[in-house]
């Protein structure tokens, strides 16, 4: 699943041919963080052992998480936000600035047949289309040491914070798009059990 992941396409080699497929496509997968399914509940019983929950963990391979462009840990909601009369965005707004969005993306990338949105982007493209502040580049740089990111990393991080500027409908990434893109690299960090 790595190299449809990262190439975009599936090579299949029998004895006497090779045939590739075009294979773009978006990966949505969600797991427990423990065999329990609790580790991160404030109010549940712990009922398995850090060697345990680090095995789990350890059963989704880090070449593959690195090719996931967003990981987010979610913990449970409790009652009070569930029942909460108060009313979220609206749908319809945010699928208008989704619109908009995949509107710069494909203004972006229209001199491009096979480029249509930020995730496709090669890494000539990601240094042309994603250049930082020095504000931006230091805290990048310094979320890269604390979390002893890859160089893979690197570059889904600065793909989301771009479209993140795009959903701002900002020209610049800024520093709170990184931010938020960093974020959004919850596996890649160390306190989920390491």
């Amino acid at each position: 699943m790595r190299q449809p992941l990262e190439d975009r396409e599936v090579t299949i080699s029998r004895a006497k041919f090779t045939i590739t497929y075009p294979s773009s496509f978006m990966l949505v997968a969600s797991m427990n963080p423990s065999p329990g399914g609790y580790f991160n509940d404030p109010n549940a019983p712990v009922t398995s052992s850090p060697a345990e929950m680090q095995r789990y963990l350890s059963k989704i391979s880090g070449p593959l998480l690195d090719r996931i462009d967003i990981h987010i840990e979610v913990t449970p909601v409790p009652f009070d936000k569930l029942s909460d009369e108060r009313k979220g965005e609206p749908s319809k707004i945010i699928r208008q600035r989704v619109i908009t969005a995949r509107k710069i993306q494909t203004a972006r990338f229209s001199d491009r047949e096979d480029i249509h949105y930020n995730a496709q982007m090669t890494v000539k493209q990601i240094r042309t289309y994603c250049e930082l502040p020095e504000s931006a580049k230091t805290l990048l740089k310094t979320a890269m040491e604390r979390l002893n990111l890859s160089a893979r990393a690197y570059d889904r991080i600065l793909k989301v914070s771009r479209t993140i500027a795009d959903l701002e409908a900002s020209p610049q990434i800024l520093d709170h798009h990184i931010s938020e893109a960093i974020q959004y690299r919850s596996l890649d960090r160390e306190g989920w059990l390491g």
